[in-house]
């Protein structure tokens, strides 16, 4: 079945929706990247013409917006792993760093998305950017010893922590992070011819005897080493 029947059937099993479009428009983003989404794309793989998903979205803007809403509210406890305030604030730490991260890598050409467009309010960070994340993140530090003052350095250090490292993880994995281009409705857009005059590897020898070891994919154990430490950091901060 080819993609066009994929998405004929898709929206005759589903009626069309702002959650059916947000979806949809994530998947395409995953499959072919954030350039490739336009609003005549995303409706073809709905079956329904481009105009019939203004019902729902005002234009291209408004779905990334909804789309970034969509997977930062995805951040949630699950009824099972439910942690109360007698499991301490580094295991709740723990758990929500690597909920962010398990969405930076299931969605890594969306991740930049969450971490550069504007937030609902000047003081919300990403990416927690979420009034009800970061209503959880407090109440759970709060719960858990903290002052509101030290929640409130902890949410900033904290945020600033995963925005780092997951962008960096992200862009070594291949992902463009910096400002995403428009993308066309018509015509391929053109591919740019690598830059006169690169240097080479070898011309750094040291670099060059390294490059095996520099290359090694450690994302893991940083991501593991960092989050350690930040929490050593912010346990001193409470114990003060």
């Amino acid at each position: 079945m080819t993609e066009g029947h994929q998405s004929v059937a898709r929206a005759a099993r589903e009626p069309l929706t702002r959650r059916t479009i947000l979806l949809e428009a994530i998947a395409a983003i995953d499959e072919h990247g954030l350039a490739s989404l336009t609003m005549r794309s995303l409706g073809a793989r709905l079956g329904v013409e481009a105009m019939a998903l203004y019902r729902y979205v005002n234009g291209r803007e408004d779905l990334l917006e909804g789309v970034v809403d969509l997977l930062v509210d995805g951040i949630r406890v699950s009824p099972e792993q439910r942690i109360g305030p007698a499991d301490g604030w580094q295991a709740y730490l723990q758990w929500l760093a690597h909920a962010v991260r398990q969405v930076a890598l299931d969605h890594p050409a969306l991740f930049p998305l969450v971490a550069t467009r504007h937030p609902a309010a000047p003081w919300l960070r990403p990416p927690l950017r979420s009034l009800r994340v970061v209503e959880e993140f407090l109440v759970a530090l709060t719960q858990r010893g903290f002052s509101d003052a030290h929640a409130v350095e902890a949410y900033r250090v904290f945020t600033s922590f995963l925005l780092g490292h997951l962008l960096l993880e992200v862009s070594a994995a291949g992902v463009e992070t910096g400002p995403a281009e428009e993308a066309l409705d018509e015509g391929d857009a053109e591919v740019p011819s690598p830059a006169r005059g690169a240097t080479e590897v070898s011309d750094y020898p040291t670099l060059a005897r390294t490059a095996d070891l520099l290359a090694k994919d450690h994302t893991q154990a940083e991501f593991e080493a960092a989050l350690e430490a930040l929490l050593d950091r912010l346990d001193m901060l409470v114990s003060q």
